[in-house]
C-alpha cells in the first residue's frame, strides 16, 4: 500500500490510474482468456499427437456410437467406469411407411432440383452481368451521333451537286474533292470572321481534330493493247486484280520515266508507286473488288491554300484517268468533347465500264480498354468464368459436341478468347481489326444471352420449344441440304437472266438478297416486270411454287410432327417452377401450406421433433466430453 501511495505521488493521478487499469486488465485477460486457451491448445495437441494407437481402438470399443443399431424396444445399457458423467440412452425411431417414404423422397428430389436450378441461375446471372458490363462498357453513347455528323459533314448530302454518294464520273469526283472535301479539313474563320485561335489541326467543324495527315491513295491497272482486228487497234481497260495491278513509277502526267533519278516534290511523289512496306497499309474491300495495300499516294499537307493549289495541279496532270480503279481517302479524328476516336475511309471505285461507285466507312474507336477499376475486376472474373467453361467442356469430352448448350459454350469460349486477343492487338493495329473486335463482342453477347433459355427449360412452353428443335434436327439437316440446292439453282437462274437488267441482280450476293425478299413477298415487282415481260413473271411464279409453297410446306410439316412428338413426351416439367413459386410464397407468408405440405410438416414433427431429439444431442455432447476426459486420463497415466 505504501508502494502504491509513493508511486502515485511520483507519477501523478492520471498516470497512476492508467497503470492500475493496465495491471488489472492484464491480470484478468490472462486468467480468463490467455491461460484457458493455452490449456485447451495443449490438450488438443497431446490428444491428437501424443497418444498411442491402441488408445483409439479402446475408445472405439467403449464410445463409438456409430456402431449402435437400436430398435424401438432396445436400450443402451453398457456403462463406462472411466467416464465422469453417465451417458444417456439412444432413443429409437419408428419406421416410415412406404407411402411416407415415397412422398418424402419425391419432395426431397424436388428440393434438390430447386436448389440446383437456383445455383445455376445465380451462376448464370453473375456470368451474364459480367459479360454485359464488359461488352457494353466498350460502347459509346455518342458513337451514332459522331458517325451521323461526319457522314453529313464529309459526304455533303445537303448539296445535290456536291453529294459524295451521287458521284457518277471523274469530273463529279474532282468537284466534290476541290469544292466540298478540302473546305472542311482545315479550321477556317468563325461566323463573325474571327480567326480560329488554338484550333490548329482541327477540321472546320471546330470539334474534331486530325491525327496525322489525310492520305489519298489510288490503285491502277496496266494498259495493254487488245488483239488486233483488221487495222483496228484498241487499248483494253481491265478490271482490277493482283495480276493487272500497276506497280511502276511514272513522271508527271503518267509519262513513262526516262531516268532513274526521282524528284522529291509532292507532285512527283504522287506518281510514284509505294508498296505496303512503305505505306504500312492494308487491303480494302469494295463492292466490285478487293484493292491491294500499295498504290500512288498524295498527302494533304500544308495550309489550305497550298492544298487547293496542289489538287488543282493534280487535276491538270490527270492524276485520275481511265486506268484508275479506286481512290481511297483515309483519315483519323479525335473528338475531345466525346473522348472518341474515329477512323474514316472514303472508297471511290472507278469501274472499267465507266461507272463510279462510292462507299464510306466511319468507325468510332475507343482506345481506353479500362476506364475504371470495376472493368478490370469484371474482366478477371469473366476470364475465370471462361476457364470454368473450358474445364466443364473438357470433362464432357465427346459429349460436348453433341449437346446444343455445350456448342453455345464453345461459341462463348471462342469469341471471348478472340476478344481478349483483340484487347491486346488493337493498340497496335486497331483500324484493321476494330470491326472484327465489335463482331466478336456481339457474338459473345449473343451466345451468352441465348443461354438464358436453358434456365427456363423447366417451363412447359420453353420445354416444348427446345424438345421440338431437338427432335426435328435430324430431319431438318437433309431438308436444309435439299433447300440449299433448290435455292442455289434459282439463284443462278435469276443472276444469269437478269444480271444486266436488274440492279438487284448485278452481283451474286445481291441476287440472293432479292430471292429472300421474294420469299417474304417484299420486292420491287414493277422493276421485275420491266426487265422481261414474260420471262420475269414466269421465273417468279416458278420460284414461288417450288420454294414458298412446296419447300416451306415441307418445313412446316417437319416442325408440326416434331411438336406433336414433343408434346407426347412432355412430363411434369413445369412442376419444378410451381414448387419453387409455392415455396417462395410460403416463405414470404403470402400463401398458406396445402394439404401435402401440412402432411409433410406433421411427419417431420412426428419423426424429427427437435424436443424428442434433444436427449440424443445431449448424448453426443456428453460423448465428446467423455473422449476429452479419457484422453487426459490416459495421458496422465502414461
Amino acid at each position: 500500500m505504501f508502494f502504491l501511495i509513493v508511486r502515485g505521488i511520483e507519477f501523478g493521478d492520471v498516470k497512476t490510474q492508467k497503470w492500475l487499469v493496465s495491471i488489472l486488465s492484464g491480470f484478468l485477460s490472462s486468467v480468463l482468456l490467455t491461460q484457458p486457451l493455452k490449456i485447451v491448445a495443449l490438450v488438443v495437441v497431446f490428444a491428437f499427437f501424443c497418444r498411442k494407437s491402441h488408445d483409439d481402438q479402446e475408445a472405439m470399443e467403449y464410445l463409438d456410437e456409430n456402431e449402435l443399431h437400436l430398435e424401438r424396444d432396445e436400450e443402451y445399457l453398457h456403462e463406462n467406469n472411466l467416464s465422469l458423467v453417465d451417458s444417456r440412452s439412444t432413443i429409437g425411431h419408428a419406421r416410415l411407411t412406404d407411402a411416407e417414404v415415397a412422398s418424402a423422397r419425391d419432395r426431397r428430389l424436388k428440393e434438390m432440383q430447386m436448389w440446383s436450378i437456383l445455383r445455376e441461375a445465380l451462376v448464370y446471372l453473375i456470368f451474364f452481368s459480367t459479360l454485359s458490363v464488359l461488352i457494353y462498357s466498350q460502347t459509346q453513347l455518342n458513337s451514332f451521333l459522331q458517325v451521323d455528323h461526319l457522314r453529313k459533314y464529309l459526304c455533303n448530302p445537303r448539296q445535290p451537286d456536291l453529294d459524295y454518294q451521287q458521284i457518277s464520273s471523274q469530273a463529279d469526283f474532282w468537284s466534290w474533292l476541290e469544292e466540298s472535301f478540302v473546305e472542311n479539313i482545315r479550321a477556317q474563320q468563325w461566323y463573325n470572321r474571327e480567326p480560329p485561335r488554338n484550333l490548329s489541326g482541327f477540321m472546320n467543324d471546330k470539334t474534331n481534330r486530325l491525327l496525322g495527315w489525310i492520305t489519298m491513295r489510288q490503285v491502277r491497272v496496266k494498259t495493254d493493247p487488245c488483239s488486233p482486228m483488221r487495222n483496228l487497234h484498241f487499248v483494253c481497260q481491265y478490271d482490277y486484280s493482283s495480276q493487272t495491278e500497276q506497280t511502276n513509277s511514272f513522271d508527271l502526267g503518267w509519262i513513262n520515266r526516262t531516268q532513274t533519278s526521282s524528284s522529291d516534290s509532292i507532285f512527283s511523289q504522287a506518281f510514284q508507286y509505294k508498296s505496303k512496306d512503305v505505306l504500312d497499309t492494308y487491303p480494302i474491300s469494295g463492292r466490285f473488288g478487293r484493292y491491294g495495300d500499295g498504290g500512288y499516294v498524295y498527302e494533304f499537307r500544308g495550309r489550305l491554300a497550298d492544298i487547293r493549289m496542289n489538287l488543282t495541279k493534280l487535276h491538270e496532270y490527270q492524276w485520275i484517268d481511265d486506268q484508275t480503279r479506286a481512290v481511297i481517302i483515309q483519315l483519323s479524328l479525335y473528338n475531345p468533347n466525346a473522348q472518341l476516336f474515329t477512323s474514316i475511309i472514303l472508297l471511290t471505285e472507278f469501274l472499267s465500264t465507266g461507272g463510279v461507285v462510292t462507299q464510306s466507312t466511319i468507325e468510332p474507336i475507343q482506345f481506353y480498354a479500362f476506364t475504371s477499376l470495376s472493368q478490370l475486376i469484371c474482366l478477371i472474373v469473366y476470364i475465370l468464368f471462361i476457364v470454368y467453361l473450358m474445364v466443364k467442356q473438357v470433362q464432357l469430352k465427346w459429349q460436348a459436341f453433341t449437346q446444343f448448350w455445350s456448342l453455345l459454350d464453345f461459341g462463348v469460349i471462342i469469341c471471348s478468347w478472340v476478344g481478349v486477343a483483340m484487347y491486346v492487338w488493337r493498340y497496335v493495329e486497331y483500324s484493321r481489326i476494330g470491326q472484327v473486335f465489335a463482331e466478336t463482342n456481339g457474338f459473345s453477347c449473343f451466345f451468352g444471352t441465348i443461354k438464358f433459355i436453358r434456365l427456363c427449360r423447366y417451363n412447359y412452353r420453353v420445354y416444348l420449344f427446345i424438345e421440338t428443335l431437338r427432335i426435328a434436327v435430324r430431319e431438318l439437316i437433309p431438308f436444309s441440304l435439299m433447300f440449299s440446292v433448290v435455292f442455289l439453282s434459282f439463284n443462278f437462274l435469276f443472276y444469269l437472266l437478269f444480271v444486266s437488267k436488274l440492279a438487284a441482280c448485278a452481283t451474286f450476293l445481291g441476287t440472293t438478297q432479292m430471292l429472300f425478299e421474294m420469299t417474304l413477298m417484299q420486292f420491287d415487282g414493277d422493276a421485275l416486270l420491266d426487265a422481261a415481260a414474260f420471262l420475269a413473271p414466269f421465273c417468279f411464279s416458278l420460284f414461288v411454287f417450288v420454294v414458298v409453297f412446296t419447300c416451306m410446306s415441307m418445313f412446316l410439316s417437319i416442325v408440326n410432327q416434331s411438336f406433336k412428338r414433343a408434346n407426347q413426351n412432355a412430363g411434369d416439367v413445369e412442376h419444378v417452377y410451381s414448387f419453387i413459386l409455392n415455396r417462395f410464397l410460403q416463405w414470404t407468408g403470402l400463401k398458406e401450406q396445402d394439404d401435402d405440405e401440412k402432411h409433410d410438416t406433421s411427419i417431420r414433427q412426428e419423426y424429427f421433433d427437435s424436443v424428442a431429439n434433444f436427449p440424443e444431442k445431449m448424448d453426443q455432447l456428453l460423448g465428446a466430453l467423455n473422449r476429452v476426459n479419457m484422453s487426459l486420463i490416459w495421458f496422465c497415466a502414461y
